[in-house]
């Protein structure tokens, strides 16, 4: 049976690539057409954003690179920025 979540109750999870890297903190949600297009995930402190972000509050994954939403997010690898800029499916926030 398909486990139903309410988009508040995903607020503040913890968010981990698929490769296991701890990537930071759901802030937020995008809904566009009663869908979410995508989740705002903020830069926690010793989290992989933190550290390639510097500055930068966080990042826009959209929803169709989220593999899992349970009692944590797992995103996919491609979501990561690499280096300074933002790769492709990723927006600075």
């Amino acid at each position: 049976m398909l486990k139903m979540k309410r988009v508040s109750e995903t607020y503040d999870l913890k968010v981990f690539t698929d490769a296991g890297d701890y990537f930071g903190d759901v802030e937020d949600s995008i809904v566009s057409s009663n869908k979410v297009a995508g989740w705002k995930i903020k830069a926690t402190k010793n989290s992989y954003l933190s550290k390639v972000l510097g500055s930068a509050k966080g990042v826009i994954v959209p929803h169709q690179l989220v593999k899992a939403v349970g009692d944590i997010f797992i995103i996919s690898k491609s979501a990561v920025p690499s280096g300074t800029g933002s790769e492709e499916g990723s927006d600075a926030a």
